[in-house]
């Protein structure tokens, strides 16, 4: 039996997206064995990023445990493997105000709990959206918790910010790390660090030269803009610059929405600028979008670049993105975990694995 007897965590990517999290545990010395995904689009991002990974493209519901065993060559009750779950997360966030499109996504992790009750690997990690710990109605978290318990598992989670794990963003996310090889374990200590501001990651000064809205970077580096209507162009040259908000535009009869007309209160953020000097808001998939949150530059006439948004997300600037238009790209880079906060994650893993292994 060649269980047990490796130096290092193995993992297995579910619902892998573009990588995010695939690297940061593979920088924190984790292998990666593969990451699986339904989405064709994150293909090629995975596979140029994460080479000594495969990219099992695949739906869950189809995929068997016998095919994942013969792809990835894993055993069962392999103290050395972790399986981590960052299943998409459209019925439990509340951003979506439409449930019935994310109704597909709400089981997710009862069909994760199929492979970890026929494989029992040492670890699991789950991230996802705080609606999944927050919603009182649903007893899918329940339900996993206490397989978990039935299973001999430990686990630690809760609701945890990004920013205090070396991402310059206010990101919340629900975290669980859980084990059935240690005697404890624990989601690593935050830190807060008032560098992670959006001036110490994007600008000119970080090698983001100054574009206008519609720019086109042919590059790899990709650090392209959507163009802005006549009328957005006009707004946002209005909107103070470093942290300035619809409201400097509210009194404008041109300008103003219909909607938001005597309501100043509600939806602050839309049509907003960053602050240089504060933590930029949570990059959703639509940070390209002007209009969708404070996603405007902070001094620039535009929207945040595909480019900036994935720095702000932790990824680095080599980080090559393929996807068949703008809107696809900028969906990989909202909706992946933070490579930085994955590190961070995956380092704890690997120090708790050791210990159990000095132990034994």
């Amino acid at each position: 039996m060649k269980n047990n007897i490796t130096n290092k965590l193995k993992a297995i990517d579910f619902f892998c997206g573009t990588g995010g999290m695939t690297y940061g545990m593979s920088q924190s010395g984790i292998e990666v064995l593969a990451g699986i995904d339904n989405d064709p689009n994150c293909s090629d991002t995975y596979s140029i990023n994460n080479q000594d990974s495969i990219f099992i493209e695949k739906d869950i519901h189809d995929l068997s445990e016998n095919e994942l065993a013969n792809t990835t060559g894993i055993n069962k009750k392999d103290d050395s493997l972790l399986f981590i779950c960052c299943s998409p997360c459209q019925f439990w966030t509340k951003i979506n105000t439409c449930k019935n499109k994310g109704l597909k996504s709400k089981n997710l992790l009862t069909e994760f709990q199929r492979f970890v009750s026929w494989f029992q690997p040492g670890y699991i990690v789950i991230e996802n959206v705080p609606g999944l710990l927050n919603n009182k109605k649903e007893k899918v978290l329940d339900n996993f918790l206490s397989f978990l318990d039935s299973k001999s598992y430990i686990y630690d989670n809760k609701i945890v910010n990004a920013n205090h794990y070396g991402v310059p963003q206010n990101r919340k996310r629900y975290l669980l790390v859980a084990t059935r090889v240690s005697e404890n374990i624990q989601i690593p200590e935050e830190e807060y660090n008032e560098e992670l501001t959006v001036r110490n990651f994007i600008g000119k000064h970080n090698g983001f030269y100054s574009i206008e809205d519609g720019h086109k970077d042919k590059t790899e580096f990709m650090h392209t803009t959507t163009s802005l209507s006549e009328k957005n162009k006009k707004r946002i040259i209005k909107t103070v610059k470093n942290g300035g908000t619809r409201m400097s535009w509210k009194d404008d009869s041109e300008l103003q929405i219909n909607a938001y007309r005597g309501k100043d209160n509600i939806f602050k953020d839309v049509y907003g600028r960053m602050f240089w000097d504060k933590t930029a808001p949570t990059i959703t998939t639509r940070f390209n979008s002007f209009s969708n949150g404070r996603f405007g530059h902070p001094e620039e006439h535009r929207a945040m670049s595909l480019r900036e948004g994935a720095t702000l997300q932790t990824f680095p600037k080599t980080y090559i993105f393929k996807g068949p238009n703008e809107a696809s790209i900028a969906r990989q880079i909202g909706n992946a975990v933070p490579p930085e906060l994955s590190k961070r994650i995956g380092n704890s893993l690997q120090e708790n694995y050791r210990a159990t292994k000095i132990s034994n």
